[in-house]
């Protein structure tokens, strides 16, 4: 479900997978200790991906010389992971490591005066911010919270540090029974008692101010109150901005707990004032989401994503300016109908930068703010997700099928791109690619639809493949040219199948009108597509259409259930990982029920038409061996969907497997769970798709 960004999800996933999930103490995981994969067969293997390094939360210096990054590497022998910091001087230098510890430094950045890097690290069992010398020397712990400190910034002019921390508001068990001190249990008033892969435990993330560099008389924001402030599921820290003259802090915060948290996407921005200890809405008037706020360099204006309706948590990303001189907020993007985020003010104020997905690709693009005119700066097929600002030039993360994240420059003038960083050259080289090809087809309502298909690495179009059906999840998330390290097109293709990647109906990157359509209408065109995006692929000579299957998650997942009873024979077998089964049992134990509401129009008692789409409604047609997958953590879509389903087709006598991780969510973060995922989906593919029958 699309509520969850999950590019900014991705860091916090990457993080909690580093951790020694053994508990014991192992040896340190550096990038040359590692279990050498086999490179003999010459192509991408679960090994090999989970081998490379992952590049992460890019920072520029103060002075914009030098870059931070951080880069994790795995070991799945020993089932864990590591993350150091790297430097790298600009414009031409070469990373240097500068932590190298088991304490996974994360959430990095630079003082304001360039002078020292920050980090989080465990410190006596608890997450602290440390600092350290540009070069990694004399690192120091800063900090003595009394639990995890979450994330923080430092106020510009150095005075003050913010960072967020859980406070306890709602009794534990043992506050309520201190004489049952074993007993076990949880106890619950109201909604969001789960939310995406955690109980709740009766605290809230809250905003401290703190003297720096003492760390002393704590202020904290929203004290009593129990609202999130960053608000969990939405990524982090860029929901928290100070302004240039650290008097003031802009953070997002929605004003609602339990069944109202559940049921509204209402999200605000608010700007507290250090000197008059005072807080004012900024967005009050808005009822959908607002975040991820950035102060210009004068603090004049601010600028923030914002969606327009309550509980449409899929809408257009609008880009929206206050100007504080004049008191007025204003949409900038109303003649743009693409999403607008990740956003960075050039030097001089003058020029906002930010990425928007057009048409499966992310790409960087400018806002001139007095002209207000939207310019394209980056082409080609590729993502870019994150912008920094340096002298002359602009950094960028960017990805695409065959590509991990690197940095890249981009001249914002000349438009030309230069790779920056290396991590996995090497790696890369040993191994053959794949090619992705771009490829339009024409829907059943006459629309034009953009599919990727990703050949075998050294394809012969003279021999047959074997073809696999890639549905997205989200439902409104792109399928555009991201690295994934689970559904990882390289690894498909490389196992000698044929991907088609179709950006069916409700993706964005095509239109609001494009990506709107799906809501309400889950069995409907989007579904056309699909079959659309296959049918089209497979009338190629190089496409065996006897052995053609179809695989996806969350949505994906969904649409595979939903293929399974509506396909007319076309399909060998199906992947279903984490999808809804069954409407009714779904809407019953989901946890942010604004999604169900706005997409399948609420509650099955009071509005039965959407559930119409649900799959279990079409079991009976179900007549194809079917690999069932789910995590026993995932509360976005619990796991006795996939319960469900599974025995559907056991009692039905059709080929199937339920494949279950107790200790995984919505996705599959530790290394050798990952790796026995991998396994089994494509040996469930080879068997059905590949093996004689």
């Amino acid at each position: 479900m699309r509520s969850v960004n999950f590019f900014l999800i991705f860091a916090a996933i990457l993080m909690s997978a580093c951790h020694n999930l053994s508990g014991d103490k192992t040896e340190l995981i550096t990038q040359e200790s590692r279990t050498v994969p086999d490179f003999s067969g010459g192509v991408m293997n679960e090994e090999i991906l989970w081998y490379l390094g992952r590049m992460n939360n890019p920072q520029i210096s103060p002075d914009g010389k030098t870059l931070l990054f951080g880069i994790t590497y795995y070991d799945y022998k020993l089932n864990k992971g590591n993350n150091d910091l790297y430097v790298l001087e600009l414009p031409d230098g070469q990373p240097t490591q500068i932590t190298r510890t088991e304490n996974n430094e994360s959430a990095a950045i630079w003082r304001p005066d360039g002078k020292k890097i920050a980090y989080l690290a465990p410190h006596e069992g608890k997450m602290q911010i440390w600092e350290m010398d540009p070069d990694g020397k004399q690192p120091k712990v800063i900090s003595n919270a009394p639990s995890d400190i979450t994330g923080f910034a430092y106020a510009p002019d150095m005075s003050q540090i913010v960072y967020a921390m859980n406070v306890q508001l709602d009794p534990t068990i043992e506050q309520r029974y201190p004489d049952l001190p074993l007993a076990n249990a949880k106890i619950y008033d109201d909604l969001m008692y789960r939310h995406w892969n955690q109980w709740a435990d009766g605290t809230y993330s809250h905003l401290f101010i703190a003297s720096y560099p003492k760390m002393e008389n704590p202020v904290e924001l929203l004290e009593g109150k129990k609202f999130h402030s960053p608000i969990p599921s939405h990524g982090g820290f860029e929901q928290i901005a100070w302004s240039p003259d650290s008097k003031k802090i802009a953070y997002c915060t929605k004003e609602s707990s339990g069944k109202d948290f559940a049921v509204s996407t209402n999200s605000d921005i608010f700007i507290y004032d250090l000197e008059q200890k005072t807080t004012i809405n900024l967005t009050a008037e808005n009822k959908g989401y607002d975040m991820n706020p950035v102060f210009s360099p004068d603090g004049s204006k601010l600028v923030w994503w914002s969606m327009k309706t309550d509980g449409f948590e899929s809408e257009k990303h609008r880009l929206f300016i206050h100007d504080f001189n004049s008191n007025t907020s204003k949409d900038f993007s109303t003649n743009f109908d693409q999403d607008a985020e990740n956003f960075a003010w050039s030097k001089d104020g003058k020029t906002v930068y930010f990425t928007s997905c057009k048409e499966a690709t992310y790409q960087i693009y400018s806002l001139n703010v007095e002209s207000e005119e939207i310019t394209q700066i980056t082409e080609g097929d590729h993502d870019y997700i994150n912008i920094l600002v340096a002298d002359q030039m602009l950094i960028g993360t960017k990805t695409t099928h065959a590509l991990p994240a690197e940095l890249f420059t981009i001249n914002p003038q000349t438009r030309e791109e230069k790779q920056l960083s290396f991590i996995n050259t090497e790696v890369l080289s040993k191994i053959t690619l794949s090619k992705t090809e771009k490829r339009w087809v024409k829907t059943t309502d006459g629309k034009d639809m953009l599919v990727w298909v990703i050949l075998p690495p050294n394809f012969d179009p003279a021999q047959k493949y074997p073809t696999l059906l890639y549905c997205q999840g989200g439902p409104q998330s792109s399928v555009s040219q991201f690295f994934s390290y689970r559904w990882n097109f390289q690894m498909l293709a490389s196992r000698g199948y044929v991907v088609v990647a179709p950006n069916r109906r409700g993706l964005p990157g095509f239109g609001s009108e494009w990506n709107d359509q799906i809501s309400k209408d889950y069995g409907g065109q989007n579904m056309k597509d699909y079959l659309s995006a296959i049918d089209d692929v497979a009338k190629e000579p190089y496409v065996d259409e006897t052995r053609l299957g179809a695989v996806g998650a969350s949505y994906g997942g969904f649409s595979v259930y939903w293929l399974a009873g509506n396909h007319q024979k076309r399909f060998k077998t199906f992947i279903a990982h984490c999808g809804m089964f069954n409407f009714e049992s779904w809407y019953g134990t989901t946890e942010e029920l604004f999604f169900a509401n706005h997409d399948i129009e609420g509650p099955y008692w009071e509005n039965y038409k959407s559930y119409s789409f649900s799959p279990h409604r079409f079991v009976g047609n179900w007549d194809t061996p079917i690999l069932v997958i789910h995590g026993g953590n995932d509360f976005r879509i619990p796991y006795t969907e996939g319960m469900q389903a599974f025995n559907a087709a056991q009692i039905k006598g059709i080929p199937s497997r339920f494949l279950y991780f107790p200790d995984e969510d919505h996705f599959v973060s530790k290394p050798q769970n990952a790796m026995l995922w991998q396994r089994e989906f494509l040996g469930w593919l080879d068997r059905w798709l590949k093996e004689e029958k």
